[in-house]
């Protein structure tokens, strides 16, 4: 049994409707507005709604900041190998897939899925061995992205190939890579590799990447955090697609515009 804690992350799973669902706990003397969109939902999926003490909140909480508001429900599903092909086949447009090496703290893996989520990213994969959190510790930094963005779990590589035979360029990040995220073209089907803080991206990834590509920084400066590292390359991403967008958008409406100019390829 799992707890999210917090009004947000317990309106998002309710919203997402992926989690079997034991029971919400309010805090007795909860403003009633606060938490009415959360009561509406869970009588529609015949939720319990239980008021309770502060002392059986604290029992169940991880801290203080649950703000009144606890659900006790099963774990979130997480897609394999061919769960994500069906999310391919069911996806407009280009995919934006993120794959994390290495992540090592809960809270900076929430971080990342809230903003992967708010840069478009169609899916984050994660190794299978490496997934070892509290989804409590995950679901309150994530603010609701962590019920609704996938999430796939690798076991080794070969899904990896799969993608790639489907025409998803996987690029890996690199501090010594020869090009920067800001020379690649991002915009068709890709698959972003972020490396571990302490030991990068592995050999194994890096044997089915088809190019790799490096964050600009100025000289002297430290290496980024994980989840920094992610959010610079995907608002890249993001960047280039609604640019593409943009100009394709004009291309279109003048029948004597000259080709929107494209980024080089890795």
């Amino acid at each position: 049994m799992e707890h999210l804690e917090g009004r947000q992350s317990v309106l998002a799973a309710l919203s997402a409707s992926q989690r079997r669902f034991h029971s919400i706990l309010l805090r007795r003397g909860i403003h009633a507005e606060s938490v009415a969109e959360i009561i509406d939902l869970a009588a529609q999926r015949h939720v319990p709604v239980r008021y309770v003490e502060e002392g059986e909140l604290a029992a169940h909480a991880h801290g203080t900041t649950h703000g009144g508001v606890i659900a006790l429900c099963g774990p979130k599903p997480r897609l394999d190998a061919n769960g994500l092909q069906e999310l391919l086949d069911r996806t407009p447009g280009p995919p934006l897939l993120l794959l994390l090496e290495g992540i090592d703290d809960a809270r900076n893996l929430g971080f990342a899925i809230r903003t992967a989520e708010a840069m478009g990213v169609t899916a984050l994969l994660i190794k299978r061995h490496v997934w070892d959190f509290d989804a409590a510790e995950v679901a309150r930094p994530a603010s609701g992205a962590y019920e609704r963005l996938p999430l796939v779990q690798l076991a080794d590589t070969a899904p990896l190939a799969r993608l790639s035979a489907r025409g998803v360029r996987l690029i890996g990040c690199l501090a010594n890579a020869k090009r920067t995220i800001h020379e690649c073209d991002l915009c068709g089907p890709v698959l972003l590799v972020i490396g571990g803080e302490k030991r990068g991206v592995s050999g194994a990834v890096r044997s089915v990447c088809d190019a790799f590509a490096t964050i600009p920084t100025v000289g002297g400066a430290s290496s980024l955090a994980l989840s920094h590292a992610a959010a610079i390359v995907c608002a890249e991403a993001l960047r280039q697609r609604r640019a593409r967008a943009a100009l394709d958008a004009d291309a279109a409406g003048s029948s004597t515009s000259a080709a929107p100019p494209r980024t080089d390829s890795c």
